[in-house]
This record gives C-alpha cells, sequence and structure tokens, in this order.
C-alpha cells in the first residue's frame, strides 16, 4: 500500500545488542553503520526529492553500483550525497574537477578512496579532459 511505502523509504536504524552493530535499512538495502565521526553539522532539510534521491542511491549500492546525480547547479547534488553518507556512517570526500585533472589523476584519486572505503563525490564531473 501507499502507507507501506511511505514507511519503507525512509532510513531506519536498528540496534542489535548481541553483535553491538546498527543496521540501516532503506527499501529493499540494507547495510551496517561504518562508524565514522564526521562532526556534528546540521542536516539537510527532507524533502520528497531528497527521499527520492537516497532511495534511488540506496538502491544502486545494493546492486553494487554508483550513482550520478544531475541536475541543475544549486540544487543540492552534493550536499544530498554528503548528507547519505553522513547517514551511513561513510566518509564522503567531494574533489571540484577541473580541466587539469586527467586520467592518471582519477587513478590516483579512485586507489585512495578504495583503500580508505570512502565515498567519492566529484563536482564539476564534465571539466575533466578525456584524452
Amino acid at each position: 500500500t501507499r502507507e507501506t511505502f511511505a514507511w519503507m523509504s525512509q532510513l531506519k536504524f536498528h540496534m542489535d545488542e548481541k553483535t553491538n552493530t546498527v543496521r540501516i535499512e532503506i527499501c529493499d538495502y540494507t547495510t551496517y553503520f561504518g562508524y565514522e565521526y564526521i562532526g556534528n553539522c546540521g542536516c539537510l532539510v527532507v524533502t520528497p526529492l531528497t527521499d527520492r534521491c537516497y532511495i534511488t542511491l540506496t538502491q544502486a549500492m545494493r546492486l553494487v553500483l554508483g550513482g550520478a546525480p544531475a541536475g541543475p547547479a544549486g540544487t543540492g547534488k552534493t550536499e544530498t550525497t554528503k548528507d547519505l553518507g553522513r547517514a551511513l556512517g561513510v566518509m564522503v570526500y567531494v574533489f571540484n574537477c577541473s580541466d587539469q585533472m586527467d586520467y592518471k589523476s582519477m587513478g590516483q584519486i579512485f586507489k585512495g578512496l578504495s583503500q580508505a572505503g570512502a565515498w567519492g563525490c566529484f563536482d564539476e564531473f564534465n571539466r575533466i579532459n578525456l584524452e
């Protein structure tokens, strides 16, 4: 029903007392809290678009894929990604891409992100030179 989907589409945190872990669920995606302390900062205003982005990004992670929020400048794509990472306890590094970046520098960034288990958020990704 409509109410069931409204409940399933919210981030829910469940504490398992036996294993001392926090399980996070949204729709049919389940993960465990990453315990990366990001700091005590403000949260985003949750709108229907924010909920839709959370669902889309977590479903992509369920399928072992990535996400690329697209839209006009200043609409909160980066902040939404950072806020989802904060909610899941995952470190998110934001990179402002420029035409000075090439495949070698991107390779170094990807190596560091994979070693740290962190997310990368690449602003202005279309500026990177393809050669």
